[in-house]
C-alpha cells in the first residue's frame, strides 16, 4: 500500500457520505462544524460565495472544488450579498450514506457534497498540514482524471440505479485521492500545501516514509532509514524532523499505533499477535507503548472502539432562508 492510499484507509472511520443537491438562487446553506470530519464540496453548476466564520469570503465557481480537511463550520450563499449575518433553522440532512436531489434542470446550482468520518485523536500530519479551507480552481484539461471521476460521481448520485451504494464509495475514494494528487503534484502546490505533504514528495525524505509505511513492524533505526533515504544519519535525522514535523523514530511509532488502533477496532486477532503485526517484540512493551498514546490499555480499547453506525451521517447540513 502507498503512503496515501494508507492514509485513507486507516484514519477514517465509519462510513462515507455523499450528497447531491439542487438549488435556486437565492439562498444560503450553512454546514455546521464537524470536527473529526474531511469535508469535499464541488459546485457542478452555478458560481458561489462560501463564507468562513472568521468572516472570510472564498468565491467557488462552476466546477472549482472546495476542500475542508476539519469540517470547519461555514455557509454557501448564492451571491455576495449573501454573505451577510442569515438566521439558521433547524432542518437536518438525512441520515445515510447516499443522498439524491431530483434532477432538475432549471436549478441554478447544482453541488455534489462528501465526506468521511476521521478517527479523533488520530489527525495525520498531512491532513494537519492542510489549511481550513483550499479552492482548487476547475482544470479539467490539467486534471482530468479528477474531472472525470467527479462526473461519474455526479452522474450516479443523480441516477436511480442498481448498484449505487458500492460505485458511490469507490467513486468517492477516487475523487478524493486525485484530489490529494492535484495539492501533492505539479503546479498546484500553490494550493496552500505544506509541511508533511513536501516530505511526501521530498525524494529523498519520501523515500524513507514510503518504507515506513511498506514494513511497519521492520526494526527501523534512524540510520537505516537514512539509508534509504540516501542521507548521512545526521542530515537524515535533521531533514525529516524539519518536512514531517517531528523526528524518524517519533513518525515510526506514531504509524505503528495508529495500525494498531486500526486492527483492534476491526479485527478480532489476539493482542499479542497485533503487536508482531506492528512491530512490537513482546505484547507488554506494545501495550506500554499504546497506553502513553491512547491514554488506555489496548484490550480497553478494542472494547470500547465504536461500530461503524450508518445511521449517523458524516455530513450535517442546514437550509438558510434569505
Amino acid at each position: 500500500m502507498d503512503v496515501l492510499s494508507d492514509v485513507l484507509a486507516v484514519l477514517r472511520t465509519g462510513r462515507p457520505f455523499a450528497a447531491r443537491f439542487s438549488l435556486n438562487a437565492p439562498f444560503a446553506d450553512h454546514r455546521r462544524s464537524h470536527p473529526h470530519g474531511f469535508g469535499v464540496q464541488v459546485m457542478v453548476r452555478g458560481d458561489a460565495f462560501v463564507t468562513t466564520e472568521d468572516g472570510e469570503v472564498i468565491e467557488v465557481r462552476e466546477g472549482d472544488v472546495l476542500v475542508t480537511p476539519r469540517g470547519s463550520a461555514h455557509t454557501v450563499v448564492s451571491d455576495s450579498l449573501g454573505a451577510q449575518p442569515v438566521t439558521e433553522c433547524e432542518d437536518e440532512t438525512p441520515a445515510g450514506l447516499i443522498v439524491r436531489s431530483a434532477d432538475d434542470p432549471d436549478a441554478s446550482h447544482v453541488m455534489v457534497c462528501l465526506a468521511y468520518d476521521l478517527a479523533p485523536g488520530r489527525a495525520h500530519p498531512l491532513l494537519g498540514a492542510m489549511p481550513d479551507f483550499t479552492r482548487i480552481p476547475a482544470d479539467p484539461a490539467a486534471r482530468p482524471g479528477l474531472a472525470g471521476a467527479i462526473a461519474m460521481l455526479e452522474t450516479e448520485l443523480r441516477a436511480e440505479r442498481g448498484g449505487g451504494d458500492t460505485l458511490v464509495p469507490a467513486l468517492l475514494d477516487a475523487v478524493l485521492m486525485y484530489l490529494l494528487r492535484a495539492v501533492l503534484e505539479g503546479n498546484d502546490r500553490h494550493c496552500g500545501f505544506d509541511g508533511w505533504a513536501a516530505a511526501l514528495t521530498d525524494r529523498s525524505i519520501g523515500a524513507a516514509v514510503q518504507a515506513i509505511h511498506a514494513e511497519p513492524a521492520r526494526q527501523w533505526t534512524v540510520s537505516s532509514l537514512g539509508e534509504v533515504a540516501g542521507l548521512s544519519r545526521s542530515a537524515f535525522s535533521r531533514r525529516f524532523t524539519e518536512l514531517v514535523g517531528q523526528p524518524p523514530l517519533s513518525y515510526l511509532t506514531f504509524w505503528r499505533l495508529t495500525l494498531a488502533a486500526r486492527l483492534l477496532a476491526d479485527t478480532d486477532a489476539p493482542l499479542a499477535a497485533v503487536a508482531r503485526q506492528v512491530g512490537y517484540a513482546s505484547e507488554f512493551a506494545f501495550a506500554a507503548a499504546f497506553k502513553r498514546d491512547f491514554g488506555q490499555p489496548p484490550g480497553r480499547f478494542r472494547k470500547r472502539a465504536p461500530a461503524c453506525d450508518p445511521a449517523v451521517p458524516a455530513f450535517q447540513r442546514e437550509a438558510v432562508p434569505v
